[in-house]
């Protein structure tokens, strides 16, 4: 049973990551949702507003960044956590993701203690 406020969409265009990530957060009561880019994940967002979302950087359609911008002018700055989940490990794209309203950064690849434990410095475990 998903614990009320449980809730994360998991936004990567790798099948294979979105499968890794829904296996951990759905093994600690987290109800997963899936998207394979920015554009399919705002739309996921409009229809029913996660708890808190894992996003990948650089995806077709619409990447990570745009996503972020266009969820924080449509919804406002805080509400969903995002953690941004990517290779890209320059300070460039850290700044730029914590300037546009993501709450941590997640660095690939990653496991299930690194992965959970963002999720508790967010207050999401």
């Amino acid at each position: 049973m998903t614990q009320p406020g449980r809730t994360c969409l998991v936004v990567d265009d790798s099948r294979v990551v979105r499968k890794v990530a829904r296996r951990i957060l759905e093994g600690h009561g987290f109800a997963v949702e899936e998207a394979e880019d920015g554009q399919v994940a705002l739309a996921t967002c409009r229809r029913q507003m996660p708890d808190s979302v894992l996003l990948d950087w650089n995806m077709p359609v619409m990447n990570g960044i745009e996503f972020l911008k266009a969820l924080r002018h449509e919804f406002g700055p805080d509400r969903p956590p995002v953690m941004f989940c990517t290779t890209e490990n320059d300070i460039s794209f850290i700044e730029q993701a914590i300037e546009h309203g993501a709450q941590e950064f997640i660095m690939k690849p990653f496991d299930e203690e690194i992965l959970l434990g963002k999720f508790a410095l967010v207050g999401l475990l």
